[in-house]
């Protein structure tokens, strides 16, 4: 791939308002290969982010490679984080993207420390580690490796093919750690798929991921969310869906209905009055008190979809309620590998049931 228009440690002239006041940007690409796209190339100052947990939940730790994302979901919760920056939560998200090239170095140096306790880290709860931009820097790989060879439990949650690249390296890494892998597909109809989140890949393609990962011999939980109100909540849809689901060997299901956030809810209204436009005064209504469809809303989702993953033999995978992500196996464990120096968060103890809010997470920006 041939990168064009870099500059190095400028503060350009017209440059958004948070990032030019960046001290640890190194360099600011576009590409014609992603058209109307700018690459912010930073330094990260951490990698592991720690994520506050409800009452009685433990803490959760993620990393986030790049900030924003290609994937360009009308509906995603994460859009927030962007206003950190000064950018918008809408096209500035879905153009705008921060990586942080040194991630894998620097989380290395975090794991080597004495009093790193090997929790498990969740990837993908906030924006996809395999969003297309990972063809590019490759930086999974390096932070695959270096949580395995630390003994570190991980989760990866994503819509990018592009973990099939890393499917020999998560293997290897099972056998030494507890992997999780959880691949999102929430849209089974493919022309209402590409125009709620364009920058995906296809249902059918994400699927053969799912294969892809069983075939690899490591289970895969397939995030059936979010649910979109009057679009896909319907018996055929999530008939289609399920099928295709277990076809796929996908081990286990999560779902949820859609949630819109502040930032998040304007984005999706807009793209609603485009294609929609009928629906914009129910979905008024269902969400007219907050950011989470009403508990009737949810219940005769429910009662519809239960016996739905029963018949499919797909058991109600488990969420995590600190990251968002797919729960670790090393949180069911007494212990995970790592006798004695594990840490006692991770002593087994059944969480309350439900599924928590993602928490927008909010550390040190890089």
């Amino acid at each position: 791939m041939r990168w064009s228009g870099q500059e190095i440690n400028q503060e350009q002239e017209g440059a958004l308002p948070g990032l030019a006041r960046l001290n640890n940007l190194v360099r600011t690409v576009r590409t014609p290969e992603f058209d109307g796209v700018t690459f912010y190339e930073v330094l990260a100052k951490s990698a592991l982010n720690r994520v506050p947990g409800q009452s009685r939940m433990p803490f959760g730790w993620t990393i986030n490679p790049m900030r924003g994302c290609l994937h360009q979901c009308t509906y995603c919760f994460a859009r927030p984080t962007h206003n950190y920056l000064d950018l918008d939560a809408g096209r500035d998200f879905d153009t705008q993207i921060i990586v942080k090239v040194n991630v894998a170095e620097v989380l290395a140096k975090e794991l080597s420390k004495p009093s790193w306790g090997r929790h498990p880290v969740a990837l993908g709860t906030n924006t996809d580690p395999y969003q297309r931009a990972e063809g590019r820097y490759r930086l999974m790989p390096g932070i695959i490796s270096a949580l395995a060879s630390t003994g570190t439990p991980l989760s990866i949650l994503t819509k990018g093919t592009l973990l099939r690249r890393d499917l020999p390296l998560l293997a290897e890494a099972s056998e030494h750690v507890p992997v999780d892998l959880a691949m999102s597909i929430a849209v089974y109809d493919d022309e209402l798929q590409q125009s709620v989140e364009p920058g995906t890949p296809t249902a059918k393609a994400r699927l053969a991921t799912v294969s892809a990962v069983r075939e690899a011999g490591l289970d895969c939980t397939v995030f059936l969310m979010p649910i979109l109100p009057f679009l896909t909540d319907t018996r055929a849809h999530l008939e289609t869906a399920l099928r295709q689901v277990r076809d796929a060997g996908s081990t286990s299901v999560i779902y949820s209905a859609l949630h819109l956030r502040p930032g998040v809810k304007e984005w999706y209204f807009q793209w609603l009055e485009r294609v929609h436009p009928e629906l914009v005064g129910r979905y008024r209504e269902l969400y007219a008190k907050g950011a989470y469809a009403p508990k009737e809303y949810r219940q005769w989702l429910a009662a519809k979809l239960k016996p739905l993953i029963r018949n499919h033999g797909l058991e109600r995978g488990r969420e995590d309620p600190a990251t968002g992500g797919v729960r670790s196996t090393a949180l069911g464990r007494p212990r995970f590998e790592g006798g004695e120096n594990a840490p006692r968060s991770l002593i087994a103890e059944e969480l309350p049931p439900g599924i928590a809010a993602r928490a927008i997470e909010q550390p040190a920006l890089f």
